[in-house]
């Protein structure tokens, strides 16, 4: 059995004594930024696959850079750390990383300046985030931030609030899951999901400029549908009405991997079970992910646990 783990500040330690103080300025502000790691374990191996990591750890810095956190640790650097964070914890199953950087001063006010940065990861598990079927959605009246209001481009805490809200109006209401729009009514995401979908063959996702994440998983996924399918992936603004007549429909993200959407707003997506394009490459994933393609190496981090 392992124990969830925590690299936090400056040492290695159990998650239940890593703590913060109550006046922390990210607890208050939102001031932070986080990341998603999973780590796959291989029965047969005997290891962990730690999933393109360093991508997620560039987005990380990126984010850092917007909101003026400063970490005396490059993408290399943070990948050892949670190495090591992953190797402690012992565990021998699926788990999930979760890096923060954060502003860590004790201190009231709002701003982003002459304030104290910092660093931590845990090593944890994560059970199904969305279930096994396909999921019932509704549009949310809740609109995604834009890039003007506060960056989607990165993870940063305070965003999630808007997520949140989404999110428990749709659970409240019988759905699994809410599909957000942006300000000019385009198809977004999910709360916190990239969403895919096929119309007449192409297969359709929402552009940068639709205040999108640039998702890990979403970007996998364009890379197998193009190398391994053949199919290239079309970046454009989606209407609401264009989710309603889709032939197949699917979110993706690291906690999500890819998952079904069998409807939205109570219509039917295509025959309300998986697609065929979304079950290729939901098993193209679930198998590339594993580590067991040497085609994809350099997305891989092997870990043996403690």
């Amino acid at each position: 059995m392992g124990e969830p783990y925590a690299f936090f500040q400056g040492q290695y330690m159990p998650l239940k004594d890593a703590k913060i103080g109550i006046l922390t300025q990210a607890l208050h502000y939102g001031t932070a930024c986080f990341g998603g790691i999973r780590g796959n374990w291989d029965a047969e191996k005997k290891h962990l696959c730690l999933f393109r990591m360093k991508d997620h750890y560039r987005r990380q810095l990126d984010a850092c850079k917007i909101l003026n956190i400063s970490l005396p640790y490059d993408a290399d650097a943070l990948c050892e750390l949670t190495v090591e964070t992953v190797k402690r914890s012992g565990f021998k199953e699926n788990i999930y990383c979760r890096p923060l950087a954060y502003k860590s001063s004790e201190a009231i006010g709002v701003k982003l300046h002459g304030l104290e940065d910092d660093f931590f990861v845990i090593a944890t598990t994560l059970g199904p985030y969305l279930g096994t079927g396909g999921i019932k959605c509704c549009t949310s009246s809740w609109r995604r931030v834009s890039d003007s209001q506060i960056s989607p481009r990165g993870k940063i805490t305070g965003i999630y609030v808007n997520s949140a809200l989404a999110k428990t109006d749709a659970n409240r209401a019988g759905f699994d899951e809410a599909i957000m729009l942006n300000e000019n009514g385009h198809v977004s995401e999910g709360s916190g999901e990239n969403i895919f979908v096929v119309m007449k063959g192409q297969l359709i996702t929402p552009a940068p400029y639709d205040s999108i994440l640039l998702g890990i998983t979403r970007d996998t996924v364009m890379q197998l549908a193009k190398n391994e399918l053949g199919v290239d992936t079309i970046e454009r603004s989606i209407d609401r009405s264009e989710l309603y007549v889709a032939d197949e429909a699917f979110f993706t993200g690291t906690a999500t991997n890819v998952a079904p959407i069998s409807s939205v707003d109570q219509r039917t997506i295509g025959t309300g079970d998986t697609g065929p394009l979304t079950a290729k490459l939901q098993k193209l994933f679930n198998e590339v992910a594993l580590g067991r393609n040497p085609k994809y190496s350099e997305w891989y981090t092997f870990v043996k646990p403690q």
